[in-house]
């Protein structure tokens, strides 16, 4: 039988909520967002998506586009694409306070890994069992984590209409052992809510067996400044809209460098030998 995935309110203290993280690699955060700031999101959404639905969706391989599987529609890059993600999600401090306990001992400042809208309509199966970190399979182990995930519920998410499934304290399991379906348990959360995991917890969407009840989410995740993100976010993100960005959310997308000279390392990142900010507002070349 699945354990249970703890719950904290998003004004709980950031010990307690480090504390769940650590103890089962996941945690439900009840209102991480407000209920106004969802239903503004919900609508830049409806609009976004409208504006993409005749846009055939294309996947760089296959298999990703048998993982995420059919009766699932996607808004990928949002932080180019949408202001209420960067005010409201990218630069949330609940983030960056649990980013920062998390990520920052591996590494001098972290990233946006992925900034993602996915709708699971009725019809679509369960994904894969997976650890979100095997996107870097070849790094070696590392003492700590690489990354911090999330599902962020625009909707209300039950186990009916496809709620994220976890595998509570897997992110301690031996590399060779695999989830089975009585390991998992729904992330069943109102809208609004956030379920936060390791990167090294199992889970999965889940399979949407309602009538009419889409499930729509954000997955948003973190990672070390140092490792290549699934999502260019430099690319994905215009100059136009980046430069009109906080310095600190240009930093999260990938427009700084990632500096570890303080540290005997070196730095990652640069544009003319300085940081792509200030080479593109100086106008050079590559811009």
């Amino acid at each position: 039988m699945a354990l249970d995935i703890p719950t904290l309110p998003a004004d709980a203290p950031t010990p307690e909520l480090l504390a769940a993280l650590d103890k089962c690699g996941a945690v439900i955060v009840e209102n991480f967002l407000t209920r106004e700031i969802t239903r503004t999101l919900n609508v830049e959404f409806d609009r976004l998506s409208e504006a993409e639905a005749c846009r055939e969706q294309r996947f760089v391989n296959p298999i990703i586009a048998d993982f995420f599987g059919d009766n699932v529609s996607h808004l990928a890059g949002l932080a180019g694409k949408s202001p209420g993600f960067v005010e409201h999600v990218l630069l949330h401090p609940l983030y960056a306070a649990l980013c920062e306990a998390v990520l920052r001992p591996n590494c001098s400042d972290y990233q946006l890994n992925i900034g993602h809208l996915m709708t699971r309509e009725p019809g679509c199966d369960a994904q894969l069992f997976h650890r979100d970190a095997w996107v870097w399979k070849r790094l070696p182990p590392l003492p700590g984590e690489v990354q911090l995930a999330s599902v962020i519920a625009l909707v209300d998410f039950t186990a009916g209409n496809g709620a994220t499934l976890v595998a509570p304290g897997s992110h301690r399991w031996d590399g060779d052992r695999y989830p089975e379906m009585h390991e998992m348990a729904p992330a069943e959360m109102q809208a609004g809510s956030a379920i936060i995991y390791s990167g090294n917890t199992f889970h999965a969407g889940g399979a949407n067996t309602s009538a009419r009840s889409s499930r729509r989410g954000m997955h948003v995740s973190y990672c070390l400044g140092w490792l290549r993100t699934e999502e260019n976010q430099a690319l994905a993100t215009p100059w136009s809209i980046a430069e009109k960005l906080s310095p600190r959310a240009q930093q999260l997308l990938g427009f700084g460098i990632h500096d570890d000279i303080a540290q005997g390392g070196g730095y990652l990142g640069t544009v003319e030998l300085e940081t792509p900010v200030r080479a593109l507002t100086r106008g050079c070349p590559a811009a």
